[in-house]
């Protein structure tokens, strides 16, 4: 499987369930900070219902957008002028991710959007409370799903988005904060890119199980 398309997955898998929302518009620099290791950053703008990602890494460039409201994901292929679409009925192992990245309509109130996710009903949720996280005002929160699995997510109370989370064995920060309105045509596949067609076979492997 190409970088670009394991991107596509993998963001996507993470972010389909996210639910509309009417905060700040913004761009950060999204890092895994796993283990205690700092991977390549990956550019992120967030507007209204759409996110946009470009990692930041050697090789040929790519983005994928994100709609929310739709549910559905396009990966970019600058260097090829082609883009490739995902809905959300057709990811493959979605059920294998926790879905602990979303941005709630209220962030003082994550947790009873949160508990309504499907991989979450029968889990808990409680506030911990305000936190200071890299000069920004947040609400830190503990989840546990339905699984026993217990992650934290710390949600920006101006820009609705968890600046900082983690899980047993992920987590995340947004760095690199910048507020202010983003460009449309960051979140619209250009006119004169082609759509790229999958294989038959990649498209009978990208149904959920």
């Amino acid at each position: 499987m190409n970088k670009v398309l394991r991107w596509t997955l993998m963001l996507f898998f993470l972010l389909f369930t996210m639910l509309a929302f009417a905060q700040e518009d913004f761009s950060a620099d999204l890092v895994d900070t796993s283990n205690g290791k700092t991977s390549p950053k990956t550019k992120i703008y967030a507007t209204t219902d759409k996110l946009r990602f470009e990692p930041q890494e050697a090789g040929p460039q790519h983005a994928v957008i994100v709609d929310l409201s739709t549910h559905m994901a396009h990966a970019l292929m600058p260097d090829r002028k082609m883009y490739m679409e995902f809905p959300e009925e057709q990811t493959p192992g979605a059920h294998r991710w926790t879905r602990e990245l979303f941005r709630p309509s209220d962030p003082g109130n994550a947790c009873s959007e949160w508990l309504k996710l499907p991989a979450n009903q029968g889990g808990s949720c409680k506030s911990l409370g305000s936190e200071t996280v890299n000069g920004r005002s947040t609400i830190k929160y503990e989840g546990t799903n339905a699984k026993g699995e217990t992650g934290y997510a710390w949600v920006d109370k101006k820009i609705g988005f968890p600046v900082k989370w983690q899980s047993k064995d992920q987590s995340w920060e947004l760095q690199n904060i910048q507020e202010g309105s983003q460009p449309l045509k960051l979140f619209a596949v250009p006119a004169d890119y082609q759509k790229f067609q999958m294989p038959a076979g990649m498209q009978t492997m990208q149904r959920p199980h």
